[in-house]
């Protein structure tokens, strides 16, 4: 998600005491997703539309840098499915999950955004995402919250147990994945709260305007975090997916320590 001042915009639902308007409005060729304001939620650009549109959605990716075994992945928040098609159409093998609680979006995101029907390894399920991974302790390789409202991020996706319970829903190597606003007056609070969570071993990295922020915890410190290898890493990435892993490693080196040419999780930089 990332917000833009102004833009034409189609309603296509109407709204309920329930659930937020979801709109949809294109510019340029870029079809994108609103819940109940500007803000774009998700962008797809129609002759491409399995690409990934939005630098914080290619930066997500960076999860397959510190991983090479990934098989399920759980995502909590549609959106337009930016992420979660790509990873069904290019990462053969993962297990997509994702849990969306808006009716709509789901609807939208099928109708509009050609997100796919469900099958052995891709699965929308509309339901509560904080039950969810309440239900689900040590089941996924990777969570990604992308959870964001016409408010911002909601309350409970932020606070002290919510980050906690996702350590709890990833398994004993998983990595967190979350997408946060820089300009939020409370985004040094969520991110001290996520390295309490994650024992200090966090990452951030800053993807660049209009200020999306992607966060990454770590059950498990990875193994490899010498800034060579995991530039050979990005390289290899690169042959296989239209996504600039090597400036994200260099973006990754700008916002975390880096000492004896090793990138240092936050934990270990207080260290040093």
């Amino acid at each position: 998600m990332f917000r833009v001042a102004k833009h034409l915009m189609r309603n296509f639902t109407n709204t309920s005491a329930a659930d937020e308007t979801v709109y949809v409005s294109e510019t340029d060729g870029v079809r994108s997703l609103h819940l109940g304001s500007v803000t774009i939620q998700s962008a797809m650009r129609i002759r491409d539309p399995f690409a990934l549109e939005l630098t914080y959605t290619r930066g997500i990716m960076c999860f397959l840098l510190f991983r090479t075994n990934v098989k399920d992945m759980l995502t909590i928040g549609l959106g337009g499915g930016s992420v979660a098609k790509y990873v069904h159409k290019h990462c053969q093998g993962i297990k997509s999950t994702i849990v969306e609680i808006n009716p709509k979006v789901i609807q939208m995101a099928r109708n509009q955004f050609f997100v796919p029907e469900n099958g052995d390894y891709f699965d929308v399920i509309e339901g509560d995402g904080l039950q969810y991974l309440a239900e689900h302790i040590h089941t996924t390789d990777v969570l990604l919250i992308d959870a964001f409202d016409s408010n911002g991020i909601p309350p409970d996706f932020c606070s002290q147990d919510f980050f906690d319970q996702c350590s709890a829903t990833l398994k004993g190597d998983g990595i967190f994945v979350i997408n946060l606003w820089g300009s939020d007056k409370n985004f040094d609070i969520y991110l001290q709260r996520i390295e309490q969570s994650f024992e200090q071993k966090v990452l951030m990295m800053r993807t660049g305007k209009p200020g999306n922020i992607v966060v990454f915890g770590f059950n498990k410190a990875p193994s490899n975090l010498n800034v060579a290898s995991l530039q050979e890493r990005a390289k290899a990435l690169e042959a296989q997916h239209q996504i600039e892993f090597s400036d994200f490693i260099d973006k990754l080196c700008n916002d975390n320590q880096v000492y004896q040419k090793r990138l240092m999780l936050r934990g270990d930089a207080g260290s040093n």
